[in-house]
């Protein structure tokens, strides 16, 4: 039975409606895809960016850290420095009032000449030659002239050696330095500084930790005392 043109019009009509149908439906699914897929790479991306953004202030919160920890350090051991410089310039000025003080010893004469004699025989045994001059400051000549019998025999019975001492009448001590003597030697190769100067420094030298420790305590950090 043949389809009259209305029955064709309202077949081709439903077709066109069913596919107009399947098209949107289509185009929807379409678009729900692409806006899920759209808010997933928008997710990702806004997350790398975060995570980005965070490791960037993470990295600048540890360089502030470690600059302030830098500074920190710094500043300490300048600090330290400051201290240790400070307790240097002390001993340093016990030492030196020490020094200005051995002008004392000479003004008392009799222990003067004790010290004298001491400072002569220490030279000579380390010395141990048979002639020895001896360098005084000018004012001390006289009584260095008084105590050289006296210190030859001493030396004598100390070591069963003869010494002939003389006194340097060409080249003398400073004046103005705190006294002691020099003994030389095979004609001033060979020389023994037992000026009191001398004296201090070497007994400075080995007393210096006791002077540290007495004039600001132990120090707990420090394994060795010399």
């Amino acid at each position: 039975m043949a389809l009259s043109d209305a029955d064709v019009q309202k077949q081709i009509k439903h077709m066109m409606a069913f596919i107009e149908q399947e098209a949107n439906e289509k185009a929807e699914e379409i678009d729900a895809k692409a806006e899920e897929e759209f808010n997933i790479e928008k997710g990702r991306l806004v997350q790398q960016q975060r995570l980005k953004i965070m490791e960037y202030y993470e990295k600048k919160e540890k360089q502030v850290e470690l600059q302030k920890k830098i500074q920190s350090s710094n500043m300490l051991n300048q600090a330290r420095l400051k201290v240790l410089k400070v307790r240097e310039d002390h001993v340093r000025n016990v030492l030196e009032d020490a020094r200005k003080r051995l002008g004392d010893v000479t003004r008392d004469q009799g222990r003067y000449r004790e010290i004298l004699e001491s400072l002569i025989l220490q030279g000579l045994y380390q010395l141990f030659e048979s002639n020895v001059v001896i360098r005084v400051r000018p004012q001390d000549r006289d009584l260095v002239r008084s105590i050289t019998s006296n210190v030859e025999e001493k030396y004598k019975d100390g070591c069963g050696k003869e010494v002939n001492l003389k006194i340097d009448d060409e080249s003398h001590l400073n004046q103005d330095s705190t006294g002691g003597v020099e003994l030389l030697a095979q004609r001033g190769r060979i020389k023994i500084n037992n000026t009191l100067e001398a004296r201090l420094e070497l007994i400075a030298q080995q007393l210096v930790p006791e002077i540290r420790t007495a004039l600001f305590g132990r120090n707990v950090n420090r394994k060795f005392t010399d």
